[in-house]
């Protein structure tokens, strides 16, 4: 018995190491699906045009309202039901657009992307967006316009082909994700709750990645106060607040800590408006980047610190670390996601990488639900926050195409392995 145990034990060693030289091929891709997502190509160029034709700034109500419009007559077309969502008193202008789908199956997926920009009023007739090849260049364009276009393309897709097996998908269009989602913080948190899957449609990164954690973000604002007097005649009885932030404004860059990825940029420092007047005023707010609570209490700590003890007698300085966006860690359910997304990937002979990036996204606060979440899967693209924002519709297919095969897994079965 104990021979025959272990011949058996041997062939199935055998085999297993026969099947790690010789991985399974992978499945085949869905020839429906993957025909209706190529047929919507042209379409979403065009819808992609059309919004970001659009300016809509953080708080430009207009525009916001005009990229809703749009964004709401292509999801009502799919069968979806309605609903705007205001934005909560003090937060910018701007309504928040939700949509819903519901089928006749188990998962419910939540999709998010935003349509505010960091662009202002006029600058999509300054920067004339324009198409470079299969690259859409404007304001916007894959920060994050894209990221509705490739979840429009996908769900258009999944309806082409009859796909109901799912019990609801949201799509939720948020009018202020660029200054830390003010206007639909808990709008996010309590649809991720009642959701088994978020999936946030902020760019691609070039590469075939996806991101897997995000840090969070904080703005540290130090105010100084001085006395003025007059420069020529009697400078010395002046107090020069300016001078002051000038000297925390290059102790604040040195509370970066590049072992824990922690930055502190300093981004605006001003002082003083008039040549022949020592300046009595000034300030420096600083961007901070971690990955957790604890970096960010230790970068508050220490611009109390440097607040405490100024080194020109007569100044005095205040410091305040206001947090936007939590961190969102590296988590085993996230890797478990990933696991689901490259198994739909090989169906078309590619594979996803991951990686974590710096800044800050709306998955930050869904993932505070502990509901299962990715990141970055519109169309690939780059130059985020510049005059090059750039969506690269080359990209569409791939990315619809995992977009809509996920939500179809997920949908027959949000608890599957």
């Amino acid at each position: 018995m104990r021979a025959i145990t272990a011949t058996v034990m041997l062939i199935l060693s055998q085999a297993m190491l026969a099947m790690a030289a010789f991985p399974t091929q992978a499945a085949a891709p869905d020839t429906k699906l993957l025909t209706a997502i190529k047929s919507c190509d042209h379409d979403a160029r065009g819808l992609l045009e059309r919004l970001v034709a659009i300016d809509s700034g953080t708080g430009d109500a207009d525009g916001l309202a005009a990229v809703a419009a749009i964004n709401a007559t292509e999801l009502k077309l799919l069968g979806a039901t309605l609903s705007r969502v205001p934005p909560p008193f003090g937060a910018p202008a701007g309504d928040n657009l939700v949509a819903t789908l519901t089928g006749s199956g188990k998962g419910r997926i939540l999709l998010i992307s935003h349509m505010d920009t960091v662009f202002n009023r006029g600058d999509v007739d300054r920067l004339k967006p324009h198409w470079e090849g299969d690259r859409y260049v404007g304001p916007g364009a894959n920060d994050d316009k894209a990221g509705a276009v490739t979840a429009i393309c996908a769900l258009k897709a999944l309806k082409a082909i009859g796909f109901k097996d799912f019990a609801r998908i949201d799509i939720l269009l948020n009018a202020s994700e660029e200054v830390g989602s003010p206007g639909s913080r808990d709008l996010i948190r309590s649809m991720a709750r009642n959701s088994d899957l978020v999936i946030n449609q902020e760019r691609g990164i070039p590469g075939d990645k996806v991101l897997v954690a995000r840090k969070g973000s904080a703005v540290l604002t130090v105010d100084f106060a001085g006395r003025a007097a007059h420069s020529g005649l009697e400078p010395e009885k002046g107090r020069n607040a300016a001078l002051e932030a000038a000297r925390v404004a290059l102790a604040l860059g040195g509370l970066s800590d590049p072992t824990k990825e922690t930055t502190v940029t300093v981004d605006i420092i001003s002082g003083g408006d008039k040549i022949n007047v020592v300046p009595d005023r000034a300030v420096v707010k600083a961007d901070v980047r971690a990955f957790t609570p604890e970096e960010f209490d230790r970068v508050e700590a220490a611009a109390a610190a440097l607040a405490a003890h100024p080194s020109i007698d007569g100044v005095t300085i205040k410091s305040e670390l206001k947090r936007n966006f939590p961190a969102w860690p590296h988590l085993p359910s996230t890797d478990a996601t990933v696991a689901k997304a490259q198994k739909i990937y090989a169906e078309l002979g590619r594979s996803l990488t991951t990686t974590r990036v710096g800044s800050s996204a709306d998955i930050n606060f869904a993932a505070e639900s502990g509901t299962p979440g990715i990141d970055g899967f519109s169309v690939e693209g780059d130059g985020a926050h510049t005059i090059h924002d750039t969506a690269d519709l080359s990209t569409l297919t791939p990315r619809a195409y995992l977009l809509a095969r996920l939500i179809m897994v997920v949908g027959h079965d949000p608890k599957g392995k």
